[in-house]
């Protein structure tokens, strides 16, 4: 075994990776635990992704360590009698214009990035980061087709992580892409349910 180091950062993801492993599977429950493992998870992957130059996906865990606390805050004190979110759809010309503002949102950051620092991939990485921030809120608000933006993302950072040796975190994201259509599926009963009972109380 000599002449081969393990990354310093080794560990610490596998630990990251667990405990995103967690959240995943309590947001598919709807238990507001999830929002502790996203905390503590992302906390680690901030000083992992800045390791490997992944600048926009460190970035984006300090993010998500705030949405941790407004998620937890939502599921727990929100809704219209503060007992917690139920689960809401959005209107196809929201999606429209999310879509859009990520689009733009990832061309002028990876165009930053490419022009001033040294990050990899920069507009994969963009492109992933904007995504997340936008799902992340999805998911803290309760939004259904969170799980389908998800797909889409935890696919393409597949290849980032790959790309970046992160194997641990893209076999987790690899295991995320098939999570995210059961949980997808968990929420729509749910929601089918819930819009029987309550068919007046679907936002737009």
């Amino acid at each position: 075994m000599s002449g081969w180091a393990v990354p310093a950062w080794l560990n610490l993801e596998m630990l990251a990776v667990l405990l995103s492993l967690a959240y995943l599977l309590l947001a598919m429950k709807e238990n507001s635990l999830c929002w502790y493992c996203a905390f503590f998870g992302t906390a680690i992957y901030i000083w992992i992704f800045g390791g490997v130059k992944l600048y926009m996906e460190s970035l984006l865990n300090v993010y998500y360590l705030v949405m941790a606390v407004y998620g937890w805050y939502q599921w727990r004190r929100g809704g219209a009698a503060h007992h917690g979110l139920e689960i809401s759809r959005w209107s196809f010309e929201r999606h429209l214009y999310a879509f859009l503002g990520v689009l733009l949102l990832s061309l002028i950051s990876g165009w930053l990035l490419q022009q001033h620092t040294d990050a990899e991939l920069p507009y994969l990485d963009s492109f992933t980061t904007w995504g997340a921030v936008l799902t992340t809120y999805m998911v803290a608000r309760k939004v259904l087709e969170n799980w389908l933006y998800w797909i889409v993302i935890d696919s393409l950072s597949i290849y980032l992580y790959l790309n970046r040796g992160l194997y641990f975190t893209a076999g987790l994201f690899a295991l995320y892409v098939v999570l995210v259509v059961i949980g997808f599926i968990t929420w729509r009963k749910h929601y089918l349910a819930q819009h029987r009972a309550y068919p007046t109380a679907d936002p737009v």
